[in-house]
């Protein structure tokens, strides 16, 4: 039988509950890592430009997501849901961000080569999961 607190988490409340607070902290991962740096970076000798992120903000990003979504599906959130509301947010954070900042409009490349290679990570590290976790 089916605790309490099992039921909770299944319920589509439970679950919705579940995917906003992953999408939630998905965009918020965006802004504190990668969202407040615009400054690209001009290397003096050979003239190459740079950034505007560096190397540390995008694996701590990453570092977090991950974490981000494996507790989510730990705490029983759906594979699908986790997954997608971590991809939808976190790309939808990126464009709004750099749809401001693009004229040209090649943002929405990025954006499409963001959703898909999220989408396969999440996917990824959600099969991983499910395949590693005790009791199942």
């Amino acid at each position: 039988m089916a605790s309490t607190s099992d039921r909770r988490r299944a319920s589509p409340l439970g679950q919705a509950a579940g995917a906003l607070v992953v999408a939630l902290l998905s965009a918020t991962s965006w802004y504190a890592w990668l969202g407040w740096d615009t400054g690209y970076r001009v290397d003096p000798v050979t003239g190459a430009t740079s950034g505007p992120y560096e190397v540390w903000q995008v694996v701590g990003c990453a570092l977090t997501l991950l974490v981000v979504l494996v507790g989510a599906l730990l705490a029983g959130v759906r594979p699908v849901l986790a997954s997608a509301a971590l991809t939808l947010a976190f790309t939808a954070a990126w464009t709004a961000a750099a749809a401001s900042r693009d004229d040209s409009g090649l943002y929405a490349v990025g954006a499409v080569l963001l959703l898909v290679g999220l989408a396969v990570g999440t996917a990824v590290v959600a099969a991983v999961v499910r395949a590693v976790r005790p009791g199942r």
